[in-house]
């Protein structure tokens, strides 16, 4: 059997990666912190007859990263799919973000934990000459916007990492993708503590659901890709933002930074 490990697994794009990937007849490791979360989504797969790994783990923790590679390379003998989802966002001007709770710990949620957990099951990759590490990335790893400053940085990070890494190990038959959704109906909102005078936000018909991107992800791994941008009409925006930046630098002064900080 393939096994396939996806973080941020208890809710959202993970949770929606698990279930589909459990339909396809994948072995699982499944981590996040809620564990009754994870015991919930095993329940939901485990009927699909396949074997469901639980590992509540808190991956903001450098050793808890380590433990969930440990114990499931240590409960299957490998891992042939790797799926980096898990990360969160505190969106806010910078000055206003805590340096501890909000910064450091999305640089190293968003960021550092993928890389630690890829480089624990790397070697196991490199043996075997085969398997797949998939980033979920952003759109704000291509675009930039205001508020996202922290959460653009690690997002940025894990583009840079991901066609890095890609260049250094597709020489084993390893392959190494990202995908970068734009708006997603999970919980991302509820919790970044977006607050907008202008009420500006991703129209509901633009938002993308989680079941969409774990379509497009897992689709990567009978027709591996670089990258997947969705929904797919975002790339005139990435081209934009790379050919004319000027322009986009103009437009968000103007229709949104003014505007947010009117009466600062």
């Amino acid at each position: 059997m393939t096994v396939l490990l996806v973080t941020g697994a208890s809710s959202g794009i993970g949770a929606a990666i698990a279930r589909l990937a459990a339909r396809q007849r994948f072995d699982l490791v499944i981590t996040a912190r809620r564990i009754e979360r994870l015991e919930s989504i095993c329940g939901e797969c485990e009927p699909f007859g396949v074997q469901v790994l639980p590992i509540q783990a808190d991956l903001a923790v450098g050793e808890q990263v380590r433990d969930v590679a440990q114990r499931a390379l240590e409960h299957f003998g490998k891992i042939d799919i790797l799926i980096n989802n898990a990360g969160f966002g505190r969106i806010n001007w910078l000055e206003a973000l805590d340096s501890e709770e909000e910064i450091a710990a999305q640089i190293q949620v968003n960021l550092i934990a993928a890389i630690q957990l890829t480089r624990y099951l790397l070697p196991s990759m490199i043996e075997r000459k085969q398997g797949y590490i998939i980033n979920i990335a952003s759109i704000a790893s291509l675009i930039a916007t205001p508020t996202y400053s922290v959460y653009a940085a690690s997002k940025f990070g894990l583009h840079g990492f991901t066609e890095a890494l890609r260049r250094e190990i597709a020489i084993y038959g390893i392959h190494v993708s990202g995908v970068y959704p734009g708006g997603v109906e999970t919980e991302f909102g509820e919790k970044a503590g977006i607050k907008r005078k202008t009420r500006i936000k991703t129209p509901d018909w633009m938002r993308l659901t989680a079941d969409r991107v774990a379509q497009e992800t897992l689709q990567l791994i009978r027709r591996p890709r670089r990258q997947v941008i969705l929904p797919s009409y975002l790339s005139l925006v990435v081209w934009l933002n790379r050919f004319s930046p000027a322009l986009v630098d103009w437009m968000l002064q103007r229709w949104f930074v003014a505007r947010e900080r009117a009466g600062n």
